[in-house]
């Protein structure tokens, strides 16, 4: 039971996700917990969440406390004065990155028909939502971007097989950009905590 405080305490107060082997280290000295003694505690914290507003929520970088989709809109507003906002053409840049990486800035421009400004890409970077990932052996050497685990932890993802399907995003009620749509990218990371 006290484990199961200790990790609780832990992730709400925690500015990002927590991964197991970080929960471990957290514990007072002289104690230790294995692995499956954490996670069965995670699995009793998630249970303690059943009903209630909050929920643990596991993502790429570990676990977190964050409001359930449900009560996002409803507290959206507490959370506006802080939030960030971003450029279409910076998130439309994030989406292409996330769903066709490894990409060039060529690569980028060549999807949105118009040029990527380096404000974008290092908004990105700064962000810690993409990486340069090496360089394409051609003239030039143009660097190749990719997502990272802040980008997963951001949006709630453990992984990028949990994108929506290119297919699910079209609406042929919003404008076209190019052939992504930005509703992908609502955070969820702004409602944690």
């Amino acid at each position: 039971m006290e484990l199961e405080r200790i990790i609780e305490a832990a992730l709400l107060v925690a500015g990002e996700p927590l991964d197991v082997e970080r929960l471990q280290r957290l514990l007072p000295a002289g104690r230790t917990a294995s692995r499956a003694e954490v996670l069965r505690a995670i699995d009793r914290l998630t249970l303690e969440c059943a009903g209630r507003a909050l929920e643990l929520a596991h993502t790429a970088g570990g676990y977190r406390y964050q409001v359930r989709a449900a009560y996002a809109d409803t507290v959206a507003a507490l959370l506006a004065e802080r939030a960030p906002r971003y450029s279409r053409a910076v998130l439309e840049t994030l989406a292409i990155i996330a769903y066709r990486q490894p990409v060039t800035r060529a690569d980028i421009e060549d999807i949105r028909g118009v040029g990527v400004g380096s404000g974008i890409i290092k908004t990105l970077l700064e962000r810690g939502w993409v990486r340069v990932l090496g360089h394409r052996e051609v003239p030039g050497r143009p660097a190749v971007f990719g997502t990272t685990k802040a980008f997963l932890d951001h949006f709630g993802l453990r992984s990028l097989g949990e994108l929506p399907a290119l297919a699910d995003l079209a609406n042929p009620d919003d404008e076209p950009t190019g052939d992504l749509q930005l509703s992908m990218l609502a955070p969820t990371d702004d409602h944690a905590h």
